[in-house]
Protein backbone atom coordinates (compact mmCIF):
# COMPACT_ATOMS: atom_id res chain seq x y z
CA UNK A 1 0.00 0.00 0.00
CA UNK A 2 2.71 2.59 0.94
CA UNK A 3 4.14 1.51 -2.49
CA UNK A 4 1.67 2.48 -4.21
CA UNK A 5 0.83 5.40 -2.49
CA UNK A 6 4.60 6.56 -3.22
CA UNK A 7 3.98 5.80 -7.07
CA UNK A 8 1.15 8.09 -7.21
CA UNK A 9 2.61 10.83 -5.50
CA UNK A 10 5.46 11.27 -8.17
CA UNK A 11 3.50 10.81 -10.82
CA UNK A 12 1.33 13.73 -9.94
CA UNK A 13 4.70 15.69 -9.05
CA UNK A 14 5.86 14.65 -12.49
CA UNK A 15 2.35 15.81 -14.32
CA UNK A 16 2.62 19.64 -12.08
CA UNK A 17 6.41 19.69 -13.50
CA UNK A 18 5.36 19.71 -17.15
CA UNK A 19 1.92 21.48 -16.63
CA UNK A 20 4.10 24.16 -15.54
CA UNK A 21 6.86 24.04 -18.07
CA UNK A 22 4.21 24.28 -20.62
CA UNK A 23 2.64 27.45 -19.15
CA UNK A 24 5.80 28.74 -18.79
CA UNK A 25 6.92 28.41 -22.34
CA UNK A 26 2.90 29.78 -23.57
CA UNK A 27 3.88 32.92 -21.25
CA UNK A 28 7.28 33.80 -23.02
CA UNK A 29 6.20 32.85 -26.38
CA UNK A 30 3.33 35.51 -26.13
CA UNK A 31 6.21 37.91 -24.86
CA UNK A 32 8.26 37.66 -27.68
CA UNK A 33 5.72 37.91 -29.99
CA UNK A 34 4.42 41.38 -28.31
CA UNK A 35 8.03 42.58 -28.26
CA UNK A 36 8.43 41.38 -32.03
CA UNK A 37 5.29 43.55 -33.01
CA UNK A 38 6.71 46.65 -30.78
CA UNK A 39 9.57 46.30 -32.41
CA UNK A 40 8.41 45.84 -36.10
CA UNK A 41 6.08 49.10 -34.98
CA UNK A 42 9.60 51.07 -34.25
CA UNK A 43 10.96 49.92 -37.34
CA UNK A 44 8.42 50.40 -39.83
CA UNK A 45 7.91 54.64 -38.04
CA UNK A 46 11.57 54.68 -38.68
CA UNK A 47 11.49 53.54 -42.24
CA UNK A 48 8.20 56.05 -42.64
CA UNK A 49 10.23 58.76 -41.13
CA UNK A 50 13.54 58.14 -42.83
CA UNK A 51 11.52 58.24 -46.21
CA UNK A 52 9.69 61.04 -45.62
CA UNK A 53 13.33 63.02 -45.10
CA UNK A 54 14.36 61.16 -48.22
CA UNK A 55 11.29 62.54 -49.88
CA UNK A 56 11.78 66.16 -48.78
CA UNK A 57 15.35 66.49 -49.46
CA UNK A 58 14.56 64.90 -52.79
CA UNK A 59 12.42 67.05 -53.26
CA UNK A 60 14.17 70.62 -52.40
CA UNK A 61 17.09 69.02 -54.71
CA UNK A 62 15.04 68.25 -57.47
CA UNK A 63 13.77 71.98 -57.07
CA UNK A 64 17.28 73.30 -57.56
CA UNK A 65 18.00 70.71 -60.52
CA UNK A 66 16.32 69.83 -63.53
CA UNK A 67 15.45 66.46 -64.80
CA UNK A 68 18.03 63.44 -65.50
CA UNK A 69 18.70 63.50 -69.63
CA UNK A 70 17.85 60.85 -71.61
CA UNK A 71 21.49 59.21 -72.42
CA UNK A 72 21.89 59.51 -76.16
CA UNK A 73 21.27 56.53 -78.45
CA UNK A 74 24.43 55.08 -80.43
CA UNK A 75 24.29 56.49 -84.20
CA UNK A 76 22.64 54.33 -86.63
CA UNK A 77 25.13 52.43 -89.76
CA UNK A 78 24.14 53.12 -92.75
CA UNK A 79 25.53 52.79 -95.95
CA UNK A 80 25.30 55.51 -98.50
CA UNK A 81 25.83 55.26 -102.26
CA UNK A 82 25.09 57.40 -105.25
CA UNK A 83 25.41 57.73 -109.03
CA UNK A 84 26.18 60.90 -111.13
CA UNK A 85 25.98 61.46 -114.48
CA UNK A 86 27.15 64.98 -115.75
CA UNK A 87 27.91 66.63 -119.08
CA UNK A 88 31.09 68.89 -118.92
CA UNK A 89 32.93 70.66 -121.77
CA UNK A 90 36.26 70.10 -120.25
CA UNK A 91 36.50 66.04 -118.48
CA UNK A 92 39.86 65.56 -117.69
CA UNK A 93 39.55 68.99 -115.90
CA UNK A 94 36.57 68.13 -114.23
CA UNK A 95 37.94 64.55 -113.58
CA UNK A 96 40.95 66.36 -111.85
CA UNK A 97 38.27 68.61 -109.73
CA UNK A 98 36.20 65.46 -108.46
CA UNK A 99 39.85 64.03 -107.43
CA UNK A 100 40.62 66.60 -105.75
CA UNK A 101 37.08 67.00 -103.72
CA UNK A 102 37.20 63.60 -102.63
CA UNK A 103 40.63 63.81 -101.31
CA UNK A 104 40.10 67.07 -100.01
CA UNK A 105 38.11 65.20 -97.72
CA UNK A 106 39.86 62.40 -96.28
CA UNK A 107 38.56 60.45 -99.07
CA UNK A 108 40.61 58.59 -102.08
CA UNK A 109 39.85 57.46 -106.11
CA UNK A 110 38.83 53.82 -106.67
CA UNK A 111 38.19 52.46 -110.10
CA UNK A 112 38.35 54.60 -113.13
CA UNK A 113 38.30 54.22 -116.48
CA UNK A 114 38.13 56.60 -119.68
CA UNK A 115 36.82 55.30 -123.29
CA UNK A 116 36.25 57.66 -126.84
CA UNK A 117 33.22 57.41 -128.56
CA UNK A 118 32.89 57.42 -132.66
CA UNK A 119 32.50 60.76 -132.30
CA UNK A 120 35.60 61.54 -130.24
CA UNK A 121 33.74 62.68 -127.51
CA UNK A 122 35.64 61.44 -123.94
CA UNK A 123 34.00 59.85 -121.09
CA UNK A 124 35.24 58.69 -118.02
CA UNK A 125 33.41 56.69 -115.52
CA UNK A 126 35.36 57.23 -111.83
CA UNK A 127 34.17 55.40 -108.17
CA UNK A 128 34.87 57.99 -105.19
CA UNK A 129 34.92 56.84 -101.34
CA UNK A 130 34.24 59.70 -99.10
CA UNK A 131 33.71 59.60 -95.42
CA UNK A 132 29.70 59.62 -94.57
CA UNK A 133 30.03 62.82 -92.77
CA UNK A 134 30.84 64.10 -96.16
CA UNK A 135 28.69 62.77 -97.94
CA UNK A 136 26.93 65.28 -98.66
CA UNK A 137 28.81 68.00 -99.39
CA UNK A 138 31.24 66.38 -101.75
CA UNK A 139 27.81 65.80 -103.62
CA UNK A 140 26.74 68.95 -103.89
CA UNK A 141 30.42 69.85 -105.38
CA UNK A 142 30.26 67.37 -108.35
CA UNK A 143 27.19 68.10 -109.16
CA UNK A 144 28.23 71.75 -109.77
CA UNK A 145 31.07 70.72 -112.50
CA UNK A 146 28.59 71.08 -115.11
CA UNK A 147 24.94 70.11 -116.62
CA UNK A 148 23.45 67.04 -114.37
CA UNK A 149 22.09 64.33 -116.81
CA UNK A 150 21.07 61.92 -114.20
CA UNK A 151 21.02 61.39 -110.32
CA UNK A 152 20.72 58.45 -108.13
CA UNK A 153 21.02 57.79 -104.28
CA UNK A 154 21.06 55.53 -101.86
CA UNK A 155 20.59 55.05 -98.05
CA UNK A 156 20.80 51.17 -96.45
CA UNK A 157 20.53 51.12 -92.80
CA UNK A 158 22.32 48.02 -91.60
CA UNK A 159 22.51 48.79 -87.64
CA UNK A 160 20.80 45.56 -87.09
CA UNK A 161 23.23 43.67 -88.60
CA UNK A 162 25.97 45.47 -87.34
CA UNK A 163 24.67 45.20 -83.41
CA UNK A 164 23.92 41.53 -84.45
CA UNK A 165 27.60 40.68 -85.80
CA UNK A 166 29.16 42.34 -82.30
CA UNK A 167 27.07 39.97 -80.00
CA UNK A 168 27.67 36.72 -82.46
CA UNK A 169 31.68 37.87 -82.17
CA UNK A 170 32.02 38.41 -78.65
CA UNK A 171 29.76 34.39 -78.17
CA UNK A 172 32.69 33.25 -80.39
CA UNK A 173 35.36 34.74 -78.48
CA UNK A 174 33.96 33.59 -75.48
CA UNK A 175 33.17 30.18 -77.08
CA UNK A 176 37.17 29.82 -78.57
CA UNK A 177 38.21 30.61 -75.03
CA UNK A 178 36.58 27.77 -72.81
CA UNK A 179 36.92 25.21 -75.71
CA UNK A 180 41.24 26.63 -75.30
CA UNK A 181 40.80 26.15 -71.48
CA UNK A 182 39.40 22.69 -72.07
CA UNK A 183 42.13 21.68 -73.77
CA UNK A 184 44.75 23.08 -71.46
CA UNK A 185 42.81 20.46 -68.40
CA UNK A 186 42.57 17.78 -71.25
CA UNK A 187 45.18 14.88 -70.66
CA UNK A 188 43.92 11.78 -73.19
CA UNK A 189 45.05 12.56 -76.77
CA UNK A 190 41.45 11.66 -78.06
CA UNK A 191 40.07 14.77 -75.75
CA UNK A 192 42.72 16.77 -77.52
CA UNK A 193 42.65 15.84 -80.85
CA UNK A 194 38.65 16.42 -80.57
CA UNK A 195 39.17 19.70 -78.55
CA UNK A 196 41.53 20.61 -81.97
CA UNK A 197 39.07 20.23 -84.35
CA UNK A 198 36.36 22.03 -82.45
CA UNK A 199 38.49 24.83 -81.92
CA UNK A 200 39.98 25.27 -85.10
CA UNK A 201 35.90 25.20 -86.17
CA UNK A 202 34.84 28.04 -84.29
CA UNK A 203 38.40 29.77 -84.68
CA UNK A 204 36.95 29.53 -88.64
CA UNK A 205 33.50 31.40 -87.96
CA UNK A 206 35.18 33.79 -85.95
CA UNK A 207 37.10 35.29 -88.74
CA UNK A 208 34.48 35.04 -91.16
CA UNK A 209 32.53 37.20 -88.24
CA UNK A 210 35.26 39.44 -88.04
CA UNK A 211 35.75 39.71 -92.13
CA UNK A 212 31.92 40.57 -92.22
CA UNK A 213 32.38 43.15 -89.37
CA UNK A 214 35.22 44.95 -91.22
CA UNK A 215 33.21 44.76 -94.39
CA UNK A 216 30.37 46.56 -92.76
CA UNK A 217 32.65 49.37 -91.16
CA UNK A 218 34.23 50.28 -94.35
CA UNK A 219 30.72 50.45 -96.04
CA UNK A 220 28.94 52.46 -93.25
CA UNK A 221 32.12 54.59 -92.70
CA UNK A 222 33.12 55.72 -96.70
CA UNK A 223 30.50 56.87 -98.72
CA UNK A 224 30.57 55.46 -102.10
CA UNK A 225 29.96 57.96 -105.42
CA UNK A 226 30.34 56.45 -109.13
CA UNK A 227 30.67 59.74 -111.21
CA UNK A 228 30.05 59.25 -115.19
CA UNK A 229 31.85 62.32 -116.81
CA UNK A 230 31.21 62.95 -120.68
CA UNK A 231 31.95 65.82 -123.32
CA UNK A 232 29.08 68.20 -123.96
CA UNK A 233 27.73 67.50 -128.17
CA UNK A 234 28.33 69.73 -129.97
CA UNK A 235 25.59 71.76 -131.46
CA UNK A 236 24.78 72.23 -134.85
CA UNK A 237 23.54 75.94 -136.15
CA UNK A 238 20.10 76.35 -135.91
CA UNK A 239 19.89 78.45 -139.81
CA UNK A 240 21.85 77.17 -141.95
CA UNK A 241 23.00 79.23 -145.30
CA UNK A 242 21.47 78.15 -149.07
CA UNK A 243 24.56 76.21 -150.53
CA UNK A 244 25.36 78.68 -153.62
CA UNK A 245 28.31 77.62 -156.56
CA UNK A 246 31.61 77.42 -154.59
CA UNK A 247 29.72 75.19 -152.03
CA UNK A 248 28.76 72.93 -155.03
CA UNK A 249 32.35 73.45 -156.43
CA UNK A 250 33.86 72.49 -153.59
CA UNK A 251 31.83 69.52 -152.49
CA UNK A 252 32.58 68.16 -156.49
CA UNK A 253 36.32 68.62 -155.75
CA UNK A 254 35.84 66.83 -152.70
CA UNK A 255 33.92 64.12 -154.52
CA UNK A 256 36.35 63.43 -157.27
CA UNK A 257 39.27 63.93 -154.65
CA UNK A 258 37.58 61.22 -152.52
CA UNK A 259 37.17 59.00 -155.62
CA UNK A 260 40.76 59.65 -156.50
CA UNK A 261 42.34 58.67 -153.53
CA UNK A 262 40.13 55.29 -153.40
CA UNK A 263 41.30 54.95 -157.04
CA UNK A 264 44.92 55.45 -155.62
CA UNK A 265 44.33 52.99 -152.52
CA UNK A 266 43.19 50.27 -155.00
CA UNK A 267 46.43 50.19 -157.33
CA UNK A 268 48.37 50.30 -154.46
CA UNK A 269 46.73 46.98 -152.87
CA UNK A 270 46.57 45.80 -156.29
CA UNK A 271 50.43 46.56 -156.92
CA UNK A 272 52.16 43.52 -155.35
CA UNK A 273 50.21 40.78 -156.90
CA UNK A 274 50.62 42.68 -160.26
CA UNK A 275 54.33 42.76 -159.36
CA UNK A 276 54.64 39.40 -158.77
CA UNK A 277 52.71 37.71 -161.74
CA UNK A 278 55.03 39.80 -163.76
CA UNK A 279 57.53 37.95 -162.59
CA UNK A 280 56.22 35.05 -163.08
CA UNK A 281 55.34 35.49 -166.74
CA UNK A 282 58.98 36.70 -167.14
CA UNK A 283 60.11 33.58 -165.42
CA UNK A 284 57.91 31.15 -167.44
CA UNK A 285 58.80 33.42 -171.11
CA UNK A 286 62.80 33.42 -170.48
CA UNK A 287 63.43 30.52 -168.43
CA UNK A 288 60.93 27.52 -168.31
CA UNK A 289 59.72 27.93 -172.04
CA UNK A 290 63.22 27.20 -174.14
CA UNK A 291 63.97 24.53 -171.98
CA UNK A 292 60.95 22.98 -172.83
CA UNK A 293 61.72 20.09 -175.77
CA UNK A 294 59.90 20.89 -179.18
CA UNK A 295 57.40 18.77 -180.58
CA UNK A 296 58.80 17.60 -184.55
CA UNK A 297 56.39 19.25 -187.21
CA UNK A 298 53.33 17.38 -188.83
CA UNK A 299 54.02 15.23 -192.22
CA UNK A 300 52.71 16.39 -195.50
CA UNK A 301 49.37 15.07 -195.82
CA UNK A 302 49.12 12.97 -199.33
CA UNK A 303 46.58 13.35 -202.09
CA UNK A 304 44.23 10.64 -202.16
CA UNK A 305 44.35 8.52 -205.22
CA UNK A 306 41.82 8.87 -208.03
CA UNK A 307 39.90 6.45 -209.95
CA UNK A 308 42.04 4.54 -212.53
CA UNK A 309 40.69 5.22 -216.36
CA UNK A 310 38.79 3.13 -217.57
CA UNK A 311 39.22 2.07 -221.87
CA UNK A 312 36.93 3.48 -223.97
CA UNK A 313 34.47 1.01 -226.20
CA UNK A 314 35.37 0.46 -229.42
CA UNK A 315 32.70 1.71 -232.07
CA UNK A 316 30.59 -0.08 -233.85
CA UNK A 317 30.99 -0.53 -236.98
CA UNK A 318 27.71 -1.40 -238.27
CA UNK A 319 25.91 1.30 -236.05
CA UNK A 320 28.44 3.85 -238.10
CA UNK A 321 27.50 2.12 -241.34
CA UNK A 322 23.99 2.41 -241.03
CA UNK A 323 24.28 6.20 -239.84
CA UNK A 324 26.04 6.80 -242.62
Amino acid sequence: MHTQRSTGSARSVRSVRALAGVLLAASLALAGCSGANDSGGDAKSAAGAEARQDSGSGAASDKGKSAPRTPDLAPSAIIRTASLTVEVKDVPKALSAARSAAEGVGGFVGDESTTRDSDGHENTRVVLRVPTEKYEEVLTSLQGTGRLVDRTAKAVDVTDQVVDVESRIRSQRASVNRIRALMDRATKLSDVVTLEGELSSRQADLEALLARQASLKDRTSLATITLSLSETPVKKAAHEDTPGIVDALAGGWHVFVTILRWIVLALGAALPFAAFAALLAVVWLRVVRPRLPRRAGPAPATPAVGPLPSARPAPDTAREADRD
